[in-house]
């Protein structure tokens, strides 16, 4: 049997979310199309009698401004360290020769597949250029292309990343395929809403902290605060007489439900915390450690 941790590294947005919720075929980690909706480091588990694949998803790889950066790129930086195989994610369109540099920055010491991704956005001799240019990287073991919004030739990726796993025993239970907490993605299923119904800087400056997570016999009750950094994001998040908090809880309850298979009753409270990114102890607190 094979098993082993299979790490995603890319830029933001390069659809390393996409990629991890396709290969484990449920709704892991929260999707946007804005850039820098990943914070944490969410694991998901394929799991066969023939093997055991522990995907990693991780923050998009950047240039740190607050503490909350300094964390995320933590995350990265751990997922470098217990990788058996790692995926450099890229976005077909992308700027290649800044990939690239982030790429080589990364130091890797395993194995490297190099996917091109969104091959549906562009034309075969685009994707064959892009295909070219990694193919003479020396940290490309190989290079595959896919669509991961589309479920495109993801066989081909499972049967390239199987050829470098190794050998060993189930790290989980065949029916386990998270080790994240029911509390901690509802939260993140909060936060997703609120990257969708929200623009400019609003989601950027915005946690979801739940406080109450319970069990009972009919249905699952939840309270969140919803942290903001400044008075006008709270505001902006109630909306005129309560109606986007209101459209808000509304719709996180609807995701909530669907992914738990559970009657949901949730609560939200909007709370603001000034600089809570460069504050080491409300990061802690919200669970960035």
């Amino acid at each position: 049997m094979k098993a082993g941790f299979v790490n995603i590294f890319g830029k933001p947005n390069a659809g390393k979310s996409t990629l991890l919720n396709a290969l484990i075929g449920e709704k892991l980690a929260i999707v946007s199309s804005k850039v820098q909706t990943t914070r944490h480091r969410i694991k998901g588990f394929l799991t066969t009698d023939e093997y055991q694949i522990i995907f990693s998803d991780t923050p998009g790889i950047i240039e740190p401004k607050y503490k909350l950066h300094e964390k995320m790129m933590g995350a990265v930086k751990t997922s470098l360290e217990d990788a058996d195989v790692a995926l450099l994610l890229v976005d077909v369109k992308d700027n290649l020769d800044e990939v690239n540099t982030i790429f080589e920055g990364l130091q890797l010491k395993v194995p490297a597949i190099v996917v091109i991704n969104k091959i549906d956005k562009v034309n075969k001799e685009k994707t064959a250029e892009v295909v070219e240019y990694f193919k003479t990287k020396p940290y490309a073991k190989k290079v595959i292309t896919i669509s991961a919004l589309q479920k495109a030739k993801l066989d081909d990726l499972l049967k390239e990343i199987l050829s470098f796993l190794p050998d060993g025993l189930p790290f989980y239970d065949s029916d386990d395929i998270t080790d994240a907490t029911q509390r901690f993605l509802a939260g993140e299923l909060i936060r997703e809403k609120i990257f969708e119904l929200f623009g400019e800087e609003v989601p950027y400056q915005t946690t979801v902290l739940v406080t109450e997570f319970k069990e009972k016999s009919t249905l699952i009750k939840i309270a969140a605060d919803i942290i903001v950094h400044r008075e006008t994001q709270k505001g902006i998040i109630l909306g005129e007489r309560g109606k986007m908090i209101k459209k808000l809880g509304t719709e996180s309850r609807a995701s909530i439900e669907q992914f738990l298979g559970s009657k949901v009753f949730l609560e939200l409270f909007v709370k603001v915390k000034p600089k809570w990114r460069d504050d080491d102890l409300r990061l802690k607190e919200y669970g960035y450690s």
